[in-house]
């Protein structure tokens, strides 16, 4: 079975991303930029042995994506504990919003959001009284 392992998001300018993701999810770095041969911050979201994967923040190749442009590859979700607590910390770190907060119906709040460097990602609080 191929479980996702590892995530990596494109940025312009890593400590930028680094204090924005730092700041909204509590994230930390390391720098792993010898191994990769560009710059390269590996993402630790959580204790190990807590429900989650970790990543790294990746110095972007290319051009950021256009603004209102199709979502051309994954979106990652971060579960919350508080949903209207971690989008203000997002729109108080420079994040905007990508689609407003609904409710999947019995299960949880989700939403998505534009980081600083222009990728979308979603914010998602279970809650079984969602609607």
């Amino acid at each position: 079975m191929g479980r996702l392992v590892h995530f990596e998001i494109h940025v312009s300018d890593m400590d930028r991303a680094k204090d924005f993701y730092g700041e909204v999810f509590g994230w930390s770095f390391q720098d792993w930029s010898e191994y990769a041969g560009m710059p390269y911050f590996g993402a630790v979201t959580g204790e190990d042995g807590e429900l989650g994967i970790n990543g790294a923040l990746m110095q972007r190749q290319g051009p950021p994506p256009e603004t209102n442009q199709a979502l051309n590859g994954y979106a990652c979700t971060m579960g919350v504990e508080s949903y209207d607590v971690t989008e203000a910390k997002i729109l108080e770190n420079g994040g905007k919003v990508a689609m407003p907060k609904y409710a999947l119906p019995g299960m949880a709040w989700q939403g998505y959001y534009i980081d600083t460097e222009g990728n979308v990602f979603g914010i998602h609080q279970p809650d079984k009284n969602a609607k």
